[in-house]
């Protein structure tokens, strides 16, 4: 059973071994961040920068390793701010792909 976001230490940043690996072989993608301290970064990061840059095999496997509700979760959470940093393409992809095959309250 997948954890609710709620329930992830984010914080602490304790990702699996299997995220860890994910990032190391996205870690081109935070290029300003020291390698030493990309294992650390925050699940939102993550998936801002998987759902920004990434191959759709990518995305799949971010699915997997997180939860599409989860990763839905932060895509949301994301959007609702004054100034997201999606382009309005992911934006309205997402938010469609999100409404058909993730689990949550659109009301």
């Amino acid at each position: 059973m997948q954890k609710s976001i709620k329930d992830q230490d984010v914080i602490k940043h304790e990702h699996s071994p299997e995220l860890k690996k994910f990032i190391k072989e996205h870690s081109y993608l935070w290029w300003w961040v020291p390698e030493d301290k990309k294992e650390f970064l925050s699940l939102d990061s993550i998936v801002e920068a998987i759902l920004n840059y990434g191959y759709v095999k990518d995305i799949k496997k971010l699915f997997e390793l997180v939860g599409i509700e989860n990763v839905s979760e932060i895509f949301f959470k994301h959007i609702a701010g004054k100034r997201p940093n999606y382009s309005k393409k992911t934006i309205n992809y997402f938010n469609i792909y999100f409404q058909k095959h993730a689990h949550r309250n659109f009301n």
